[in-house]
């Protein structure tokens, strides 16, 4: 590799001709070149933008892409070593999105993380509660959840209990309605009308207006101080790949948390991943860490009889 030479370019800053790496960075001329669109930001002070044998560093420029340090790469890297780490600032009294559809794509290490942590008072936004001995239904066994917002609950006897005892707050949501709740908390839409549960408990004490002449409901945002998904591939920039049912949720949740978690069953280096087929691109992930031993339950098998 050729040596470092500092060098004034047009564009009023400092550029470094690395010599015989390649063509690019054969000589200060390409940087002139490269940055000479900029302009001169030292022009403002009266300087000569040209070549110079003494640089400026007062006015630098940005440095190209293909001449960033490693170090400075390596702040994307979004591993974590397990979903105990993964949960660091997760505290009593906050919300939580959990992904997943009946028990697939559910985030399993970082529930069973949660019941370890033993948070208290947590408000869950999840399409389902789980069931009693496995997903959500751990943490209500513990009685770690305060608040659900879901859309399906019926798999799970241990919230029904609750729920009708008043040990455990309930608001029930058209499931589409959850899912572009979840989705207009990612893309920073405060509220959005839906014709869905006019005339029914679900609108009540909400906006409503006509539209077309049919009815509408005002529905609000969901977000999450913490979002939980589940993924089935990930790099270590945070791009996610879901797998067939397991996109039902977690794309939208995972956009709208403060700290979104993801795990994943497999855990791959950048480049790895077809970017046409990423559904959750890694700007929106805080964490990832490679998951283990997912039981992957089915929750309701229904099979053929034998002739």
């Amino acid at each position: 590799m050729g040596e470092g030479i500092p060098q004034r370019v047009a564009g009023g800053g400092v550029g470094v001709a690395v010599v015989g790496l390649c063509r690019k960075f054969d000589a200060a001329e390409q940087w002139r070149r490269s940055w000479g669109n900029f302009g001169s930001y030292c022009s403002l002070t009266g300087e000569d933008p040209g070549i110079r044998a003494t640089p400026c560093t007062e006015h630098p420029i940005p440095t190209p892409s293909y001449l960033r340090r490693t170090s400075e790469r390596k702040q994307m890297n979004k591993v974590v070593a397990n979903a105990d780490v993964a949960l660091e600032g997760l505290k009593d009294n906050m919300t939580l999105m959990v992904g997943g559809f009946g028990l697939c794509g559910i985030p399993e290490n970082s529930i069973a993380a949660m019941v370890r942590k033993g948070t208290k008072g947590l408000t869950c936004i999840s399409n389902n509660a789980g069931v009693d001995d496995f997903g959500l239904g751990l943490l209500l066994q513990t009685k770690q959840i305060k608040k659900m917002i879901s859309s399906y609950v019926g798999e799970n006897a241990e919230f029904e209990r609750q729920m009708l005892s008043g040990e455990l707050e309930v608001e029930l949501i058209p499931q589409g309605t959850l899912a572009e709740r979840c989705r207009a908390g990612g893309a920073g839409i405060p509220a959005f009308y839906t014709p869905a549960g006019y005339g029914t408990e679900v609108a009540e004490g909400k906006e409503v207006r006509e539209y077309n002449g049919k009815m509408h409901v005002l529905e609000s945002w969901l977000r999450a101080d913490f979002a939980l998904v589940k993924a089935w591939k990930g790099d270590r920039f945070g791009n996610l790949v879901y797998k067939r049912t397991a996109r039902n949720f977690n794309p939208m949740m995972a956009m709208a948390g403060k700290i979104t978690v993801a795990e994943v069953e497999e855990l791959v280096e950048p480049g790895m991943l077809d970017p046409d087929e990423i559904h959750t691109p890694g700007i929106f992930v805080q964490r990832i860490f490679q998951g283990s031993a997912y039981e992957k339950r089915i929750e309701q098998r229904t099979v053929r009889k034998r002739g």
